[in-house]
């Protein structure tokens, strides 16, 4: 059984049968206007080993390619455009132009002053990780106050804390709301390609990836879907490699990742997104 299997079914268990409901002073909507109320568990942490295997979901699948897509859209790109993005995953919170605003690739896009000169976060990150690897203060964070109100949607995954240990890069994903089906296997197995990618281009293996999530929640509507998933059976995580001839962050691209030996369940139907 697969770790991204075991942290998804166990934290859906602990939801559904400890959780809080939340129906008072919902923000989010379902299509027709009705509140889209949860049941959550508060501070959630899941820990998976990327020198044992890939957190690739088994219960359902899971498109990696598409995941890295969004993720090279936010981290490599730096865009807030969705006509950068090869999926529609964000067409519902673009505005006219396709924009979501100062958020998200934006924010790591912004330059800031060093010492050493001026890098924005992915570019201080890359430079720490061959310059200074013992550095406690290798990180990100894009949950900037001063921009919230131009932001078609606040950060969700909103900061990364990198860490080497023995060679190994770890990470800490600090995630402020969790919707557990829309997003959680998609999450995982997102930042698992990031902390690959980036130890391949610092000369490290990868490590430890550490989820850490403050609202962890399942709307109303998912629980049926929900339920059904965690009875499903798991299959063996897939093999997942990375293309070793890639040295620079910025030239990786999504035929990069190859997937071998995935065995999942069958795909989930449609379902309503809460916005």
């Amino acid at each position: 059984m697969g770790s991204a299997d075991i942290a998804f079914i166990n934290t859906c268990k602990d939801i559904l049968e400890n959780g809080t409901w939340c129906r008072e002073g919902v923000r989010p909507r379902w299509e027709d206007g009705t509140e889209a109320c949860t049941i959550k568990k508060f501070g959630v942490v899941n820990r998976y080993d990327l020198s044992r295997e890939f957190p690739l979901i088994t219960i359902r699948p899971i498109s990696l390619k598409l995941a890295v897509d969004e993720l090279l859209w936010i981290w490599q790109k730096k865009s807030s455009n969705i006509k950068d993005l090869g999926s529609h995953i964000w067409d519902s919170w673009a505005d006219e132009n396709g924009s979501i605003g100062k958020a998200y690739g934006y924010q790591l896009g912004v330059k800031h002053q060093y010492k050493e000169g001026m890098f924005d976060q992915v570019d201080r990150v890359l430079y720490d990780l061959k310059n200074n690897p013992a550095s406690r203060r290798i990180m990100t964070n894009i949950y900037t106050f001063a921009d919230l109100h131009e932001m078609r949607l606040y950060p969700c995954a909103y900061s990364m804390t990198f860490n080497v240990v023995d060679g190994k890069l770890c990470a800490i994903l600090n995630q402020r709301s969790q919707d557990m089906l829309a997003a959680n296997a998609w999450n995982v197995a997102q930042y698992a390609a990031l902390v690959m990618m980036l130890a391949q281009v610092s000369g490290l293996e990868p490590g430890e990836l550490v989820h850490v999530i403050a609202d962890a929640h399942i709307y109303d509507r998912h629980i049926p879907i929900v339920e059904e998933l965690i009875k499903r059976e798991v299959h063996e995580s897939p093999k997942v490699t990375l293309d070793k001839s890639v040295t620079n962050f910025y030239d990786f691209r999504v035929e990069h990742f190859k997937v071998e030996n995935y065995v999942h369940g069958e795909k989930i139907d449609k379902f309503p997104v809460a916005v």
